[in-house]
């Protein structure tokens, strides 16, 4: 299970977010890293029982830096104050679909799915849903899948069709989609109990239909 003392530093840098407290904590935050890392080879290997696809694909691959690029933010905070990792085949800048796990106080959720896919990738997936409609609906309306997460609903679409695609296609909807995500949310204790495995293997692999169509449409 991840340590409980993950949120407590994560707790005290979001009150702490600067360097100097940061560098005086590296030490607290080293362990809380490692724990991520070795849950994550865990979780890793979980998935790749269903998904071979991540088979190979290590911790290191998929966590995200803890620095934040403030570049083009006015919040110049230097330091995110979450965990987040995407398990992808090849890791979290590979463009395909995958799995999120986010750890942050009182705002821990696992996701998934593909967001804000590159105009070919979107364009496939898209042409994917298209010609294999019945396939895509079984998929979001399964029961395993809608136990898990909430309807598949962006909150960022186009407002009207995407050329190339006629005005009469009963999934109209689905293809005005500019990212295709999941979320759930869910408390800060689930990640620090003993079955949180047993757990975030049946979220993931209710999300894993999903994901396996995502990535035929990329990569087909």
């Amino acid at each position: 299970m991840f340590a409980p003392e993950i949120y407590n530093f994560l707790n005290e840098l979001k009150e702490n977010n600067y360097r100097e407290w940061f560098h005086e904590n590296k030490p607290v935050y080293q362990s809380c890293r490692d724990n991520v890392m070795h849950n994550l080879e865990i979780i890793i290997h979980e998935i790749a029982q269903f998904d071979t696809s991540v088979a190979g694909t290590t911790a290191k691959d998929c966590v995200f830096r803890i620095n934040r690029d403030v570049r083009f933010s006015k919040d110049k905070s230097p330091y995110k104050t979450h965990f987040g990792a995407f398990i992808a085949p090849g890791g979290r800048n590979n463009g395909t679909a995958g799995y999120y796990i986010h750890l942050e106080p009182d705002n821990s959720f696992l996701a998934g799915g593909i967001y804000m896919p590159p105009p070919p990738a979107l364009k496939a997936i898209r042409q994917e849903i298209y010609e294999n409609y019945e396939e895509f609906l079984e998929i979001v309306e399964s029961p395993q899948f809608k136990d898990q997460f909430n309807a598949i609903e962006p909150n960022e679409k186009l407002k009207t069709k995407p050329k190339g695609f006629p005005v009469d296609f009963i999934g109209l909807e689905y293809l005005k989609f500019k990212h295709y995500t999941v979320l759930k949310n869910i408390d800060d204790q689930y990640f620090i109990k003993s079955e949180f495995l047993d757990e975030i293997r049946a979220v993931f692999k209710s999300l894993y239909p999903l994901n396996k169509f995502l990535n035929y449409a990329i990569n087909h």
